[in-house]
């Protein structure tokens, strides 16, 4: 795409302020929707980008639009509702989903924006606000090869790596599984810390030892940043969306079908840990969840 191309961005959030920042400053003109936190906002337009009133004013404003949401409910109704953006949706105009998202939902939006003349395709996302911020996000494709193409040299300023999964859907699938695998892994480093911290094993010693072998990665070394000094920042994801992908992923699973003996238990996990009031909290908290249901235990037994 030339440089004169218009984008739009939709949830300038933890993950959509940086990719968002990227694409305004590297020379795209950029109109964003409101947050309910302004503080990303107002640093958005001080950097040159404008803010729309709605989405179906910022989608008549724009040939590419960005949607970075929490999940389908929050997709569909920035879509399907009152001045929403199907209804400033003009023919050609792409829409692209980097949210974290059901992938029957993605074909029913798909659907609605190719009614409308539009084009869509879902652009989910790996890495963390910090690879945002610095333009480092990994990013899997499902859609048409040429529209993709079309696009790829916006997805080039906040992204290192991009990855084409295939037809419409199969990025958001991928996205599933991906993240299945990363929750699967901090559920069981949780486990582990909080077993280790019961029979009173030295966490630094055990850090030492596991990140020298084959126990070795990325998820523990975030975890260890909390663990060993309490600092939570380096796996800034909400538990409560840890539990929402984990019911995605648990929702394509069942429908492949497949058998999910872990996915249920790793889906629970996280539920529960929102049940407890943990949802807010950022990643490595799920430790904390777990500690709490051992004294639980412990207190029944």
């Amino acid at each position: 795409m030339a440089a004169k191309t218009r984008v739009g961005f939709i949830g300038v959030g933890l993950m959509g302020h940086g990719m968002a920042k990227n694409i305004v400053e590297k020379g795209y003109p950029l109109t964003i929707l409101g947050h309910r936190n302004r503080k990303p906002v107002e640093d958005l337009v001080a950097r040159g980008a404008v803010e729309a009133r709605n989405a179906a004013e910022l989608a008549r404003r724009c040939d590419l639009v960005f949607l970075c949401v929490t999940g389908s409910p929050q997709v569909e109704a920035v879509v399907f509702g009152k001045d929403g953006l199907l209804e400033g949706l003009a023919a050609g105009t792409i829409v692209a989903d980097s949210s974290t998202a059901e992938p029957d939902s993605t074909l029913k939006i798909a659907a609605a924006v190719e009614a409308r003349g539009g084009r869509f395709v879902d652009a989910p996302l790996v890495r963390t606000p910090k690879e945002a911020e610095e333009g480092r996000l990994g990013v899997m494709t499902g859609g048409d090869p040429a529209t993709l193409a079309e696009i790829r040299p916006v997805l080039e300023t906040f992204a290192e790596n991009i990855v084409h999964a295939g037809p419409l859907g199969a990025g958001h699938r991928l996205k599933l599984v991906n993240n299945f695998l990363v929750m699967a892994a901090a559920g069981s480093i949780a486990e582990a810390i909080a077993t280790a911290k019961q029979a009173g094993i030295d966490l630094k010693a055990l850090s030492e030892i596991v990140t020298g072998g084959g126990a070795d990665s990325v998820m523990f070394r975030r975890f260890s940043k909390y663990f060993l000094e309490g600092d939570d920042s380096a796996a800034k994801f909400a538990l409560a969306n840890a539990a929402k992908d984990m019911r995605y992923y648990t929702h394509m699973m069942e429908s492949v079908p497949a058998a999910g003996f872990i996915t249920a238990a790793v889906h629970q996990t996280f539920q529960l840990a929102v049940i407890r009031g943990h949802g807010d909290k950022f990643l490595p908290h799920i430790i904390d969840a777990i500690e709490e249901m051992s004294d639980g235990v412990e207190k029944a037994g």
